[in-house]
């Protein structure tokens, strides 16, 4: 039994390390500098890539919402991959403009192959962009986000993912939950290591990369999460991602619980392949360019699913010393609660902070913060059920929430 409880206390003091450590790398989110100053003066030229399967519904509002951009439109084309469509995403798409790519593949059927498949033929062409962006096909986009982008490619930032906000955060208690979670990483995790020269991470969509970083290798990426996977790499070789605020895109979330759960078992996944293909990488990084950065990459893949595992391993261990008599019912219980409230509450405490401070309306909020700790607790269970039984086939989430750039700018 003592080896029990030497085994709890080091785990409480593991844990209790890494979130301090996040929480005051949180705080640095409240932080406010100087603009950085602009390395060259230069309107560049872009490419704003749309992966797509069977988006018929959705696809126009993008391509619209691209169309009107506040920046010259000679300097960027709407590229759309229309990716084992079925529909009639390719035919609306060159309809209202777009250079439509089509492409047949069933047994590559993820973003990051079709990413992949498009870029090669861009860089053999040689194709005279600096740049380009990555979209979902649900998404809308500020008229602002390509002027905001060739700021920060001006300012010498290479790879930089804008603002993901939420175009139906309204719709349910999913969504909700959806929007709430962005709306906190973006500033507590993202903007927070931005602002302190650690590296945001790529988020999905809405992102930027300089074309020059793909040359070689083109989109190079293996698992469920792509754009994790993008990061990862970056940050083995010392380089930081960029992060850009005022560069926003609107994205569709899911609005039932199974396609919900759908979609954060393929994200929890895809973090288990990054976790087992590059933590040690990672820790290679840290001795080699012995920064923060790295460490604080380092961290990230490792604080997810293995501090999950810890969290389970501290709970399990109470309960052993209590049923050898060594705990009292009173005392167990208590312990429970200590892990138990902290993760029902804190979620709730952070959302309501976030939306005043980033000036989100809360009062169309309020009915669904209670069922926060309900999204965020379900995400435990995916985790846990991820950790034993594992499903790498993509499935596609259904686009079907028809809004316009006007409804939410």
């Amino acid at each position: 039994m003592e080896y029990v409880n030497i085994l709890r206390e080091a785990l409480i003091y593991i844990i209790t390390i890494f979130w301090l450590y996040e929480l005051i790398i949180s705080l640095c989110s409240l932080i406010k500098f100087k603009d950085k100053p602009l390395l060259i003066n230069k309107k560049h030229k872009f490419m704003a890539i749309i992966p797509a399967h069977n988006e018929e519904s959705v696809i126009a509002n993008l391509v619209e919402s691209l169309k009107n951009q506040e920046y010259d439109k000679d300097l960027y084309d709407i590229y759309v991959i229309a990716d084992n469509c079925t529909d009639n995403t390719a035919k609306i798409a060159k309809e209202l403009g777009a250079i439509v790519y089509e492409r047949f593949d069933q047994s590559k059927k993820t973003k990051g192959y079709a990413l992949d498949w498009f870029l090669k033929q861009k860089i053999e062409e040689k194709a005279d962009y600096d740049a380009f962006f990555v979209f979902d096909a649900d998404n809308i986009v500020d008229k602002n986000f390509i002027t905001n982008m060739n700021k920060k490619l001006c300012q010498g930032e290479e790879v930089v993912q804008g603002y993901r906000d939420i175009k139906n955060p309204t719709d349910s208690w999913i969504t909700a939950g959806y929007a709430l979670f962005y709306w906190t990483m973006h500033k507590f995790y993202h903007l927070a290591r931005y602002n302190i020269g650690l590296s945001p991470l790529l988020n999905g969509t809405g992102f930027m990369v300089k074309f020059d970083l793909v040359k070689n290798t083109g989109w190079d990426t293996v698992t469920l999460t792509e754009d994790i996977e993008f990061s990862l790499k970056r940050i083995i070789k010392g380089k930081r991602l960029g992060w850009a605020t005022d560069a926003i895109v609107y994205d569709e979330q899911p609005l039932t619980f199974k396609a919900s759960w759908s979609q954060r078992s393929r994200w929890t996944v895809g973090h288990i392949q990054c976790m087992q293909t590059y933590t040690k990488d990672l820790a290679k990084a840290v001795k080699e360019h012995k920064t923060v950065m790295n460490l604080d990459g380092l961290l990230y893949i490792v604080g997810s699913i293995p501090m999950f595992v810890i969290t389970i391993a501290l709970v399990f261990t109470n309960f052993i010393i209590y049923l050898a008599d060594a705990m009292t019912t009173v005392d167990l219980i208590i312990n429970i609660l200590r892990y138990l409230i902290p993760t029902f509450l804190f979620p709730i405490v952070t959302a309501v902070l976030t939306m005043y401070l980033e000036k989100k309306p809360i009062r169309p909020m309020l009915k669904w913060l209670a069922y926060y700790p309900l999204f965020m607790g379900s995400w435990l269970v995916i985790n846990f059920k991820c950790l034993f039984k594992r499903n790498t086939t993509w499935e596609k989430i259904d686009h079907v929430r028809n809004i316009k750039i006007k409804e939410v700018a």
